[in-house]
């Protein structure tokens, strides 16, 4: 959720901070700060608001060092002011730390540290973690560090640095995502992998329960008790453009326009066409598949509307019963599965708390896993039994884009690869079904080249400010995540709804005033969804509606239609998603919303 960027080397610290905030401000932030050692003082620079706000007092007051720690804090406990932004200091001032994450018992922490003297200045459960540390220091950092961790319950991902020893700085997480960075005679710190692609793509990702000392030329990496615990160096394959605009207006119209390459990078070299098969042997067995008595989906957000399609096809193509569930309502439920269900966790930063607490929880009960995830080396896909991966590259849009139409992709081979082995088809009746799949990038590429009849379908409806989608089968939750998208980045009320559900009370609100989506591609139900459309016209609704190449019969009652060509029935919310992406996008910028970074929003929520 927030941003940490922590440097130590020969370079201008404030600059790699700054430089490396501004890579991690699609997480989502209302105020921003960094901390740099200098001749053994603390320069803090503090800011609510904007990156730009920080990069304004930089240059009021230049700060100069080559170790220091930057945050940019999405407010929790306390409202966004320079008070409350990150970093936090001790009393002293000699003790800094930046801290995602929640603390929990920081009520507790805090009243036993203004017994013992501590003055607090904001209102923030992190403050108590500098004062804590402020507490234990005997001399020595780490240990500090280390005892003050000890007395903490909750979340964290933080970096502590002290005046007193610029030699060194350390980093520590439970439950909150955090990556090291190794560079030539210097070192990194970052809660994502994009803070570091301009210095380095060698990294080591940090685990529950590790505290990492970080110098110039070494990183090193123990426990709470200060035993020491080896960890992979894993290198990271994207490079510094695929994080970068790329000439395009917003990260969100570039990544929306990357989606022909993702999709079939996530199913490149994992479909054999000439044989019928899906590749997946190795990412799960096929003996867990075969004896899995039903499958579970749990989710959040987009994620989850993901797993609401593929329930489809796992339950008409592979005949598994399957489960989807809203991740942060399953861990609260009493609930029973059988022996050997398969889980699924759907998540594409692989730090969603809630998914990764329901994950935990099924694996405490003995359940076998798999994580459908974008990020190497994220909670997710350690904390499974298995991983099968998207090939999506970063993305920085909050709204998420190209990382649904690659869970949906991998959803679909995860189906086959089911089918396949539970021997509930044949390699005969898996071949178009593979084909249709490696002609999709083509047909995303078209509707993409058709973007401007989705910016003139905007133009007539964006200042509305109710919005009805209406889907059937497939495209129901497809008609779910295109109301997501309209509200996230453009603030406009939308509903997603089942259209057999429209006469038991969202028919009530249409009027003039009420544009509805309808997804109406060619399918088994296209005479239902063709119903539902007249219904809305026959009540004045103005209807934009979503349609299949060549549908003379949705265009003249539709009042503007969007395109997409004709695909396999099965696998059209993988297209129908895309004029709904744009649609949405192209009203959000004419209402003159902040499309990457909407307010209130971020990309991966690592806490509650």
């Amino acid at each position: 959720m927030c941003g940490i960027v922590g440097y130590i080397g020969p370079k201008s610290a404030p600059n790699i901070l700054i430089e490396g905030l501004r890579k991690l401000e699609y997480r989502g932030y209302d105020s921003a700060g960094i901390a740099v050692v200098h001749d053994h003082q603390i320069d803090l620079l503090r800011s609510p608001g904007k990156l730009s706000n920080l990069e304004t007092a930089l240059k009021k007051h230049p700060v100069e060092g080559m170790l220091g720690l930057g945050h940019t804090r999405w407010a929790t406990h306390g409202r966004p002011s320079e008070e409350n932004a990150h970093p936090h200091t001790s009393c002293d001032g000699k003790i800094v730390v930046v801290h995602n994450g929640i603390i929990e018992n920081y009520v507790e922490i805090k009243k036993n540290l203004i017994a013992k003297g501590h003055t607090f200045k904001s209102q923030t459960d992190t403050e108590v973690l500098a004062h804590l540390v402020e507490e234990c220091f005997k001399g020595d950092l780490g240990k500090a560090v280390r005892d003050a961790l000890k007395q903490v319950h909750g979340s964290y991902g933080i970096g502590v640095m002290s005046a007193e020893d610029p030699s060194r700085f350390f980093a520590a997480r439970k439950d909150s995502p955090l990556v090291l960075g190794l560079g030539e005679k210097e070192n990194f710190l970052a809660s994502d992998v994009p803070a570091l692609l301009a210095h380095t793509r060698r990294v080591i990702f940090l685990e529950d329960g590790d505290v990492a000392e970080i110098k110039p030329d070494s990183v090193r990496i123990t426990d709470v008790e200060g035993q020491d615990i080896k960890r992979d160096i894993k290198t990271i394959t994207w490079d510094p453009f695929m994080a970068e605009k790329g000439g395009y207006r917003h990260f969100m119209l570039k990544e929306m326009h990357e989606q022909p390459n993702t999709v079939r990078d996530t199913f490149r070299s994992r479909i054999n066409l000439e044989e019928g098969r899906v590749e997946l042997d190795d990412v799960i067995p096929a003996e867990i598949v075969k004896k899995m008595p039903k499958i579970c989906l749990i989710a959040c957000g987009t994620s989850y509307h993901a797993g609401l399609v593929s329930r489809f096809w796992f339950e008409e193509i592979a005949g598994v019963t399957c489960d989807v569930e809203i991740a942060s309502e399953y861990r609260y439920r009493r609930f029973t599965k059988d022996p050997d269900t398969l889980i699924v966790a759907i998540t594409q930063s692989g730090e969603t708390a809630d998914t990764l607490a329901a994950l935990r929880e099924s694996k405490s009960k003995g359940l076998p896993s798999i994580a459908i995830c974008n990020a190497v080396g994220s909670t997710v896909t350690r904390d499974a039994a298995h991983t099968l991966y998207t090939h999506c590259g970063p993305e920085i849009g909050v709204a998420s884009t190209k990382a649904f139409t690659g869970q949906l992709t991998a959803l679909f081979l995860l189906a086959l690869y089911v089918a396949q082995c539970r021997k509930s088809g044949t390699a005969e009746t898996f071949k178009p079904l593979l084909r249709a799949l490696s002609h999709l990038p083509v047909a995303i590429s078209t509707i993409l080249d058709n973007a401007p009849a989705a910016e003139k379908g905007a133009q007539k409806i964006f200042p509305k400010n109710n919005f009805l989608y209406l889907g059937r089968h497939l495209n129901y939750p497809i008609a779910l995540e295109g109301a997501l998208k309209l509200k996230e980045i453009s603030y406009i009320h939308a509903e997603g709804y089942p259209a057999g559900e429209m006469k038991h009370g969202p028919i009530a609100m249409i009027d003039e005033n009420m544009p509805v989506v309808a997804i109406a591609t060619q399918s088994f139900v296209s005479d239902k969804i063709l119903s539902n459309i007249e219904e809305v016209k026959a009540r004045g609704g103005i209807v934009v509606a979503i349609a299949t190449e060549g549908d003379t019969a949705v265009k003249e009652k539709a009042d503007h239609s969007l395109f997409v060509p004709d695909v396999h029935e099965l696998l059209v919310p993988i297209i129908s998603i895309i004029p709904l992406q744009l649609l949405a996008y192209y009203i959000a910028v004419l209402r003159g919303c902040d499309v990457d970074q909407p307010r209130n929003l971020a990309k991966s929520v690592t806490v509650e």
